[in-house]
């Protein structure tokens, strides 16, 4: 059960709830876009909105008083950021309607790639990747529909719930961890994220909030 917070912050003309509760209330700490140029033109696919529990400032004590530039390119802090035992969750708002498969398309390359890369791509993260890809397969994502990974603490699971307008939301629970961990790395992970305005947006916040 996901709720919603009325105050509302815009994101590309996208709004976003300042808050979301989840297992817990979690606020709004970073948001960004996904987009590329495609003719010439900038074409915009999905806003995200990282919602994350305050206490994960205090897993980050070793990085007071760096700059943000200094976080961006400093791989150990992103990978002490996804692995901070708080409650975690990712919020997309469709920008440009998208077929599901064509997503789930996306999910399955970047996470594929990269647990092949570190040698981490066994027929248990294969099958796993099969029911994420499955679960969008007939999905259609309108202008506004809604996707949010949450990724509860100390958990190695995620929970994926999809609201399509008009429709109850759907549900999938992923219970694989290399590849819950890999798609954390995919959206929340410096220099090889898939959206670098949305890791602009994180390393300001925390620079800002490690300097207090």
């Amino acid at each position: 059960m996901c709720t919603v917070a009325t105050q509302e912050i815009l994101v590309d003309e996208i709004p976003y709830p300042s808050e979301i509760t989840v297992s817990k209330p979690l606020p709004l700490l970073a948001h960004g876009i996904t987009d590329m140029e495609i003719h010439f033109l900038q074409v915009k696919f999905f806003a995200i909105g990282v919602y994350l529990e305050p206490e994960i400032v205090g897993h980050l004590q070793k990085w007071k008083g760096k700059s943000a530039k200094d976080l961006e390119q400093d791989d150990d802090f992103f990978d002490a950021l996804i692995s901070a035992p708080v409650d975690k969750a990712i919020r997309l708002v469709i920008i440009k309607e998208i077929k599901g498969a064509q997503y789930g398309l996306q999910v399955e390359t970047a996470v594929r790639d990269r647990l092949a890369a570190e040698d981490k791509y066994e027929d248990e993260e294969e099958a796993a990747l099969e029911k994420v890809v499955e679960f969008f397969q007939s999905k259609y994502f309108k202008k506004y529909s809604v996707v949010t990974y949450h990724f509860p603490a100390n958990s190695s699971t995620a929970e994926i719930v999809v609201s399509l307008e008009g429709k109850e939301d759907s549900k999938l629970v992923v219970e694989n961890g290399n590849v819950v961990e890999t798609i954390k790395k995919w959206y929340l992970r410096g220099t090889t994220a898939v959206s670098p305005s949305t890791i602009t947006s994180l390393v300001n916040k925390f620079s800002a909030e490690l300097a207090k």
